[in-house]
């Protein structure tokens, strides 16, 4: 069958839409007009006008097709062909300039069908340019190919009128390889949308809802133009096709950029670079992708970074996230995801967020079963550590750090903070709980820190949590607290136990009583952390008025990690039944009850933490006396004093370890490369806020007359 038509020219620049989708009474520029309708007023071209265009080489094939505003300059017109009704704002001989890279004001050795190009462009050298609407001070420069069609959808996982196959329809099959845990993305999805959305596969009619709201945000119609938003610069790129590109973005040297919403404004620019193939996606505000990226079916939340050859397929990668040079594929990935190695591999994971994954290693590349149905569950922190490899299905509580190894079966380790190894000597799983805290508070403390610093979302519509101890991380304690109680350590403080790998081996537990220690003193700090932000948030001015914010939960709530932000399980399941009900209509409501739940977090947190005080000390409120608090804050300054020698011996050690020093000649050599301890910003800044602490709680202690 010959796939190439040949039509009258007369025809090239007209019938976008066909016949039979148009509506009644409508033309073909109905929806352009509806998407520019702030593009001012476009008049004739004057007699004087068209010989201008036609001495610069120009041509059209209807000259009374070509609208120009009062103030358009066809001296600056040249080279050009157009076709079908293209509108042409004010042009002036000035240049532009943007990072050194100057374009005279105009059109230049360019194709142009039936578009809508706006004041003070740059464009030169575009092959083809169909379709699309150009905002003001856009330069566009050496493009093969910058079209429309009509069926675009700009990444939006959406059917058009005529498409009646949900084959057609885009996906992200996330989370698994077979496709059964699928969300249709939408431009603005949040990670707990396609986290709920992937989730509760039992529940078919809320995916049934879920399908609707998201069909709900988009117009059927065929016609709709792609978009350059202002300011946008473009320059070196093979193809661009059904793709809608905010303001302020710069693209450059792109192979290939297909069905795509390229969010970008002022305030936050998103770059393209060199040899990027993205297809079918949707790219969040303040994103950079660079030099070689492959990704297809996938979402990159605000802020986030794939470079270096990176490939991602199939996946949705959380805000202030970096990907670069590996892979992921099938994955749903929460805020502050980082993976930079080259021979990393991550495959059909839910990672909750905090994660890094080290080189070597191969998250879920191993099947298990004759088909691709395997996942793997990675609570908040995850960390497995260089060359791990893991196999589906294996789970993992937040903050769990993988040792070096190949673990040869599914494995399930529901204690948080815990140090898992591989011991093949021995044939046996070793976790060590509480590792973090023991051995290694300076790299907890600092992501911690270092999450908060470097999240730059400007519209925080999911309170995002990066505080280690939390509702979600204290219940996973809680839980690790009542099967310390059911074990049998040794004299090394050592028990066995089974059931968290596939096989018959073994599973050895260390440290269980100096976990049990460090676990329930984490507790009490939590708990005693919240109570003193409420405090100094509210000016609260006595222990009164203090006790009776404090509200003791009949028991202990469950929280669930919705994309990031918790959430109270009893809250998400209310949340669900709102949503198939039709209480609840769209996604924008949706994402109210994620900002109203996050303006209530402090306070929720506020009970959790208190239930969880008193249920670790046995305890009823009417013991949460004047002076048991004043008790509390004294251990809270000799814990977070402990915790500061913790932070600073752990990095101290990078100074006194032999095979640390061997590579310098001496320690003048070492200081100038390494810096001086004392002057580790991290550190300072860690000591200054246990000071303040202090300062903070013998205030408190000095204004309310607490004491024993």
């Amino acid at each position: 069958m010959n796939i190439i038509h040949k039509r009258p020219i007369a025809e090239i620049g007209y019938n976008f839409i066909d016949s039979q989708y148009l509506p009644k009474g409508k033309n073909e520029y109905h929806l352009r007009d509806i998407q520019n309708k702030n593009r001012g007023k476009f008049r004739k071209l004057t007699p004087e006008e068209k010989v201008t265009l036609i001495n610069n080489n120009n041509t059209s094939d209807n000259w009374d097709h070509i609208l120009v505003s009062s103030n358009f300059n066809p001296k600056l017109v040249k080279n050009s062909n157009f076709f079908g009704l293209v509108r042409i704002g004010d042009l002036n001989p000035v240049y532009h300039e943007f990072h050194n890279f100057k374009m005279a004001e105009g059109i230049y050795n360019s194709t142009i069908i039936s578009c809508d190009i706006a004041n003070h462009v740059c464009i030169d050298k575009v092959s083809y340019l169909s379709h699309y609407i150009i905002e003001d001070d856009v330069m566009l420069a050496n493009i093969n190919e910058l079209a429309t069609t009509d069926k675009a959808k700009f990444g939006n996982g959406i059917l058009k009128d005529g498409e009646k196959d949900e084959k057609q329809r885009m996906v992200i099959e996330v989370c698994n390889e077979n496709g059964g845990r699928y969300i249709i993305p939408y431009n603005g999805m949040l990670a707990g949308d396609a986290y709920m959305w992937s989730k509760f596969r039992d529940d078919k009619l809320l995916l049934e809802k879920f399908k609707e709201l998201t069909e709900k945000k988009f117009d059927k119609q065929r016609g709709y133009y792609g978009k350059i938003g202002a300011r946008t610069v473009i320059k070196n790129c093979a193809i661009i096709k059904d793709t809608c590109i905010g303001t302020d973005a710069y693209i450059k040297g792109s192979n290939k950029l297909k069905n795509l919403t390229i969010n970008s404004d002022a305030e936050r620019k998103t770059q393209i670079g060199e040899g990027c193939e993205l297809v079918n996606g949707i790219i969040g505000y303040g994103c950079r992708i660079f030099y070689g990226v492959k990704a297809v079916r996938f979402i990159t939340a605000s802020h986030s970074q794939l470079k270096y050859g990176a490939r991602l397929i199939n996946s949705y990668l959380g805000n202030n996230s970096t990907i670069s040079c590996c892979e992921v594929l099938n994955s749903l990935i929460f805020a502050a995801h980082e993976q930079h190695h080259n021979n990393s591999f991550l495959c059909a994971s839910l990672v909750m967020g905090q994660s890094n994954i080290a080189a070597g290693a191969t998250i879920g590349s191993n099947h298990n079963s004759r088909s691709a149905d395997g996942e793997i569950i990675a609570g908040r922190g995850f960390w497995p550590g260089l060359c791990v490899s893991l196999k589906h299905n294996s789970k993992f509580a937040s903050f769990t750090i993988l040792a070096k190894g190949d673990y040869p079966s599914e494995i399930n380790i529901p204690v948080p903070f815990s140090l898992v190894s591989n011991d093949v000597t021995n044939n046996k799983i070793v976790v060590m709980p509480a590792y973090w805290f023991m051995y290694n508070m300076y790299a907890l403390t600092r992501n911690a820190w270092k999450y908060t610093d470097r999240d730059k979302r400007t519209h925080k519509i999911q309170h995002i949590e990066f505080d280690y101890l939390a509702p979600d991380t204290v219940n996973e304690i809680f839980d690790s607290l009542h099967l310390f109680k059911s074990l049998q350590p040794n004299e090394k403080g050592e028990a066995e136990i089974t059931g968290w790998e596939n096989s018959s081996r073994k599973i050895l537990i260390t440290k269980v009583p100096q976990a049990t220690a460090t676990f329930s003193k984490m507790i009490k700090l939590y708990a005693c952390m919240q109570m003193l932000h409420i405090i100094n948030s509210n000016k609260i001015q006595d222990f009164e008025t203090f006790k009776k914010l404090l509200k003791q939960n009949k028991k202990r709530s469950d929280w669930m990690n919705v994309g990031g932000q918790l959430i109270q399980t009893e809250l998400v399941d209310q949340l669900k039944a709102n949503i198939k009900s039709g209480k609840i209509k769209s996604w924008e409501e949706i994402h109210k009850f994620y900002q109203v739940q996050g303006q209530k977090y402090e306070m929720d947190k506020l009970a959790h933490a208190y239930t969880s005080l008193l249920e670790l000390l046995d305890m009823k409120s009417k013991d949460f006396t004047a002076a048991f608090f004043y008790s509390l804050l004294k251990e809270t300054i000799t814990v977070k004093e402990w915790m500061f020698e913790e932070i600073y011996n752990t990095r101290a050690k990078d100074y006194k370890n032999t095979f640390r020093k061997m590579v310098y000649n001496n320690d003048e050599e070492m200081v100038n490369v390494l810096g001086k301890i004392e002057d580790n910003s991290f550190i300072n800044e860690q000591r200054t806020n246990v000071d303040t602490l202090k300062r903070n709680i013998n205030r408190v202690c000095r204004k309310w007359k607490l004491k024993l």
